[in-house]
């Protein structure tokens, strides 16, 4: 009976290991939001990293959080790192190009709770007098990352948050 057990829960967990392996190896975590602003009005608060706290659903999770900022105030190489709790970590985004009102890309770099290099942007598309806004986030997906995402929906983790961001955005930007 025993040994019936342990081959059952061997099997089980071969299974999930094999089944991990089959995800993909890249990710991409996407969200959009219609705001009734122009561009010129939202991007603003996107470039400006100081802007950030209000509207970034991160912020709201650990309002104590340390905040740095380094390099120019915006644009290429405009650096934003964050030390907070269990629920936010320890990172920092580097701004690697921006098309004014238009894209700001960046660098996503986790430390804590888990270490992670991805890529992130903003993009803003005129929707005649309304801009559409999209953030994602994308990168690889090492083992680790697919083994997690057999127990756990990243894209709804990560979506739930883009999409109270985008909500806070559009809070700012329609006032």
């Amino acid at each position: 009976m025993l040994w019936t057990i342990l081959i059952i829960i061997a099997v089980v967990i071969a299974a999930i290991l094999i089944f991990a392996a089959t995800k993909p190896d890249v990710f991409r975590i996407q969200r959009s939001a219609t705001i009734a602003a122009p561009a010129d009005k939202i991007f603003p608060h996107l470039v400006d990293f100081q802007r950030w706290p209000s509207w970034s659903p991160y912020e709201k999770k650990d309002p104590a959080m340390k905040r740095t900022f380094s390099g120019p105030a915006t644009g290429p190489g405009a650096i934003y790192a964050w030390d907070g709790d269990k629920n936010i970590g320890q990172g920092r985004i580097e701004v690697t190009d921006v098309s004014p009102n238009a894209r700001l890309a960046f660098n996503l770099i986790m430390l804590r709770p888990f270490a992670a290099h991805n890529k992130g942007e903003f993009t803003l598309e005129p929707q005649g007098n309304a801009t559409l806004v999209t953030w994602a986030m994308h990168g690889p997906a090492p083992y680790f990352s697919k083994l997690m995402q057999v127990f756990c929906n990243m894209d709804r983790m990560v979506g739930g948050d883009f999409e109270k961001g985008l909500a806070g955005l559009k809070a700012i930007a329609e006032k």
